[in-house]
């Protein structure tokens, strides 16, 4: 991402949510305002909340007669439902050439030095005319917020120029575009369900076309956080439905070595790489935007960054599992009842 930047001749956009001050923030600030100084527009669209961590003096070498940021969805502490409109989305697009998809923030917690391990993450590079979906997409939020407006794309494409793709998008309540393409994979697939995400509470929906999806004989796995997670009490709101996905028979895997913070769907031989997660919070609040792919060999390749994740993986098993310790089941039943009381008062 940060060669495609220092490589751009005419146009940069960057949406994210996750952007705080630290050495990764540092080299984007350096390459986008060398950018703008090439005479370079950059367009930059943080998320208000998730850009809190982002330092007076950082945004203040953003300033430049090239560059323009907006905040998504400005705080306003009057008005808590709105607030928790969020957008998600980590999205890159460079020149209208190339466009970059997934999970990770510009944040130092994807960094693995001597005192810490990076978050598990996956990003997808997207090259072709599918791009112009991305320019789309990134203007439509940007048009929100911003005074002036920018253009979307002349033409939307479903193909790119190599491999059958398209973009799947979510907006709050008005479009759940993610969840439902979601629910249809999983409703027609023969032999493979695998999903990757860093938080898993899902609706009651996904969860039982899971359980339909297991008990027809299909392949499906859920490779999860495992005690390293930067929100433990999501971990255990969401353990609170391993008990009838296990004796479905669908597989659990808790990931070990570092945080998992990628969002991957696997379907037979469709993929969705991007950033929504597979949790009520981010169907129903956020702004969120997946590339999805059909094509074998991509499938090929993505199937075996998953096996390699799974050897990496804790599996949990089913007679293990109802032997758990009671500390556990007293955390899952306690922030599982906040979970559902949190969903009924923000229903």
């Amino acid at each position: 991402m940060l060669d495609a930047i220092a490589s751009a001749k005419q146009l940069v956009m960057l949406e994210m949510y996750l952007v705080e001050s630290g050495q990764i923030a540092n080299q984007f600030i350096q390459n986008l305002w060398e950018a703008a100084q090439r005479d370079v527009k950059v367009f930059l669209l943080f998320d208000d909340f998730g850009s809190q961590g982002l330092k007076a003096k950082d945004r203040e070498k953003l300033i430049h007669k090239n560059i323009s940021l907006v905040l998504y969805n400005p705080l306003n502490y009057g008005s808590l439902r709105r607030n928790l409109f969020r957008d998600h989305r980590k999205i890159l697009i460079v020149d209208q050439a190339c466009a970059f998809i997934g999970g990770a923030g510009i944040t130092d917690d994807f960094i693995s030095d001597e005192k810490h391990i990076g978050w598990r993450e996956t990003m997808m590079e997207v090259r072709g005319e599918c791009v112009c979906d991305w320019v789309t997409a990134f203007s439509r939020s940007w048009n929100m917020y911003a005074e002036s407006t920018l253009p979307e794309c002349e033409a939307s494409y479903q193909v790119s120029d190599v491999i059958p793709g398209r973009i799947s998008c979510a907006l709050g309540t008005q479009r759940v575009g993610i969840k439902r393409s979601l629910i249809k994979r999983i409703r027609n697939s023969e032999r493979t369900v695998w999903i990757s995400t860093a938080y898993f509470v899902p609706s009651m929906k996904v969860r039982r076309e899971l359980v339909k999806a297991a008990k027809r004989g299909v392949d499906v796995r859920l490779l999860l956080p495992g005690a390293k997670s930067d929100h433990p009490a999501v971990r255990h709101a969401g353990r609170r439905f391993y008990y009838r996905l296990l004796k479905a028979g669908v597989a659990i895997f808790e990931y070990q070595p570092r945080f998992l913070h990628q969002k991957v769907l696997l379907c037979d031989s469709w993929v969705s790489i991007g950033s929504s997660n597979v949790d009520r919070w981010n169907f129903r609040w956020n702004l969120e935007a997946n590339q999805e792919i059909e094509e074998q060999l991509f499938v090929d390749e993505v199937t075996a960054m998953l096996e390699r994740d799974f050897s990496d993986s804790e599996k949990i098993d089913y007679h293990l599992w109802m032997k758990r310790p009671w500390v556990f089941r007293v955390l899952e039943w306690f922030w599982g009842s906040i979970d559902r009381i949190i969903d009924r008062i923000l229903r």
